[in-house]
């Protein structure tokens, strides 16, 4: 029960990697809240933790605000908000890429991150504690080609992580990032192109482990960032990917 007593905030948390935090948490003691832009999703990862379902889009400060208002009036200011929602563009050259799918990709992956900092970091300094934890990627540290923009909004976001954790460390916040390789979500097809036997063979080859990282995996990692067993670190990008980095 490491988290017992905490409260927690999961966007994304309604499949994949946020679904797989939201239960870890909920297993250590956590109260969550899970986020989500399918209202049906979040719900039912909800039920099954015993939590708190919240339809929001992170990529609009109208709707961000809603959750943080909405988690202020169920548990007040959260011990821990994990920023896991994120999308891809499909495998292709840089340059064709349209600029609809680069401003989503940067609006789900970067942008929220800003807007969530607007509507949960003064209420954590004010509390004098908090824990922020950014599912980033190793697209962000050992791009693949043709994910250009997808890679360097995860780079982005291990940046900004970095640059956060340093602001507010004296305010008694650490900020955090996970760095997962492709795992077993609804944004591996994306990744792929195409899943098939073929590609996922591909891709494993380039993990020495052998394997995707898991919802679990990431679970259990976020658990540590986010518990005082992890009081003395922060800044960190963790690579939760099996090697594949190396």
């Amino acid at each position: 029960m490491r988290l017992e007593g905490k409260t927690a905030i999961v966007t994304g948390g309604g499949s994949g990697f946020g679904a797989g935090i939201a239960r870890a948490f909920a297993a250590e003691g956590a109260r969550v809240m899970v986020a989500d832009i399918r209202r049906d999703a979040a719900e039912a990862v909800a039920r099954e933790i015993g939590g708190i379902a919240q339809e929001v889009d992170v990529a609009r400060d109208a709707s961000v605000r809603a959750m943080a208002e909405a988690a202020r009036k169920a548990f007040g200011t959260p011990d821990i908000l994990v920023n896991n929602a994120g999308v891809t563009h499909l495998p292709m050259p840089m340059d064709a890429v349209t600029e609809e799918d680069f401003d989503r990709v940067l609006a789900v992956n970067a942008k929220s991150v800003f807007l969530t900092a607007r509507h949960f970091v003064q209420g954590m300094k004010s509390a004098g504690r908090g824990a922020i934890l950014n599912i980033a990627s190793t697209a962000g540290l050992s791009p693949r080609p043709r994910l250009t923009w997808y890679n360097a909004s995860k780079g982005w976001m291990i940046t900004a992580t970095k640059s956060m954790a340093v602001e507010l460390a004296p305010t008694g916040i650490r900020v955090n990032a996970l760095c997962p390789v492709a795992g077993e979500t609804p944004l591996l097809k994306s990744f792929m192109g195409e899943d098939t036997p073929e590609m996922r063979a591909k891709f494993l080859a380039t993990i020495p482990l052998g394997r995707f990282s898991t919802p679990q995996d990431m679970g259990a990692a976020a658990v540590f960032l986010c518990s005082p067993e992890a009081s003395m670190i922060t800044g960190v990008a963790l690579e939760v990917d099996g090697g594949r980095c190396i």
